[in-house]
């Protein structure tokens, strides 16, 4: 008789269980609502956090790297509001539609609301949840039994729903800036939703920032609905504080003519796991994915990318590209999937990391999955520190060793950040780029 082995529940695991005990009757929603939450934590208790014999999890080990479970964060108080007032220098100056999300809580007052273009619409996730117990803003997709998502729809509380009719063009980007103001350890689960209608435009920028000193943990999910000849632009900036815990996960089913740009750039946080599940549901569509990160001290960044090409016709790029420094670790894992139909499907997959320590790691896993025999694909990885030559090339110049770094590291960055479509946008994340260069002198 063989004996079930069961793993030994971590600190952070039992402080889960007893955060959703206390709790789960108190979150947004109706019952329909709370089943799906109920649900979803007994997925997460069936797993337990994801460790490294989870394939998908191979080099982001949550049970190693999670300690505690954090208390949730109260709503926002007034100090907590006039400080984020202050957040999102990088975009200041720039004409963007801000809403803000201050400790997981959305707040109108903080947010542009005024004249909303004709056929946009806003709400918060909350208002959605209570109003009529609308079970889709926690539908979580193709994510299917990612643990991550599990706790994310066991916990969410509120966030942003965004609606754009057919045909609208939303000239304005849309600012969703996340902001952690907390100076006590404390959790945030937010779930967002954008629905893009057919024919429909709009460029939103997603943004996450907290302080340094306080040992804060995030979860947040974005559903994207991209409806068939729309034309989405997302650009996602995870600038957490020093001490952060940062997992967010996007996912995005996308129709068939759309034009999709994705865009991660991730500089902040301790410990960062954006994970990406994209959907081509139509043919057509025209697809690219950029992903950047500067890394330094001990900082581990893992961007885990999922592409299920299922409609013939498509095209897509991925590209991701990692500076890292100190102790620092670097993860990406892509995979393309084509299924079975999706014929003439052109897709390409590359990952590049700079190393600029002797302890600097990177882990690249670039995967192709093809069931169609019509298609173009193909993957590729490289790693490696900065060309000797090329430096003292630009030393022999005149050039100071630490500028002829940062010219080099600036190039190798800046194929990616070139990729976006908005200059103010590009000029906002060299910027960013710039002062992370300023900090490593």
């Amino acid at each position: 008789m063989n004996a079930e082995i069961r793993p030994v529940k971590t600190a952070a695991e039992i402080g889960l269980a007893d955060l959703f005990a206390a709790a789960h009757k108190g979150l947004p929603g109706g019952s329909d609502v709370k089943a799906l939450r109920r649900d979803a934590f007994d997925r997460f208790v069936a797993q337990g956090l994801p460790h490294s014999r989870v394939e998908s999890w191979k080099y982001t080990d949550l049970r190693r790297l999670v300690r505690d479970a954090k208390p949730l964060a109260p709503l926002p108080s007034a100090a907590a509001k006039a400080a984020a007032v202050k957040s999102g220098t990088a975009f200041a100056d720039l004409d963007f539609r801000r809403l803000v999300i201050v400790d997981g809580a959305f707040v109108p007052e903080l947010s542009d609301l005024a004249d909303l273009e004709p056929g946009l619409s806003v709400r918060a996730t909350i208002k959605t949840l209570d109003g009529d117990g609308m079970p889709s803003a926690l539908d979580a997709g193709m994510a299917g039994d990612d643990v991550a998502v599990a706790l994310n729809t066991a916990f969410a509380a509120d966030g942003v729903m965004i609606a754009v009719d057919p045909d609208v063009v939303v000239a304005r980007p849309i600012h969703l800036a996340f902001v952690t103001t907390a100076a006590t350890p404390s959790a945030m689960f937010t779930r967002s939703l954008l629905e893009l209608g057919s024919g429909a435009a709009v460029t939103l920028v997603e943004t996450h920032e907290g302080p340094d000193q306080s040992e804060y943990q995030v979860n947040t999910a974005l559903r994207m609905i991209v409806g068939d000849r729309a034309v989405l632009d997302h650009v996602k900036v995870t600038g957490e504080g020093a001490a952060a815990l940062h997992i967010a996960t996007l996912l995005a089913e996308i129709g068939a003519g759309a034009t999709y740009r994705e865009f991660g750039f991730t500089t902040g946080g301790a410990v960062v796991r954006n994970q990406l599940f994209l959907r081509f549901a139509g043919e057509g569509i025209t697809a690219s994915v950029h992903q950047a990160c500067l890394l330094a001290g001990r900082q581990h960044a893992d961007t885990t990318l999922t592409v299920d090409h299922a409609a013939a016709g498509s095209q897509s790029r991925e590209v991701f590209k990692a500076v890292v420094d100190d102790e620092a670790r670097a993860v990406f894992q892509g995979k393309i999937t084509v299924q079975p139909g999706a014929q003439q499907t052109d897709a390409r997959m590359m990952a590049r990391a700079l190393l600029l320590s002797d302890e600097a790691v990177a882990n690249c896993k670039p995967e192709l999955e093809i069931f169609a025999d019509d298609v173009q694909c193909g993957h590729g990885t490289t790693t490696g520190a900065l060309d000797d030559q090329l430096k003292f090339y630009l030393m022999a110049r005149g050039i100071p060793e630490k500028e002829a770094e940062a010219l080099l590291i600036q190039a190798f960055v800046g194929e990616v950040i070139d990729a976006i479509v908005r200059e103010d946008l590009r000029e906002a994340l060299s910027r960013i780029m710039l002062d992370w260069l300023k900090g490593r002198d």
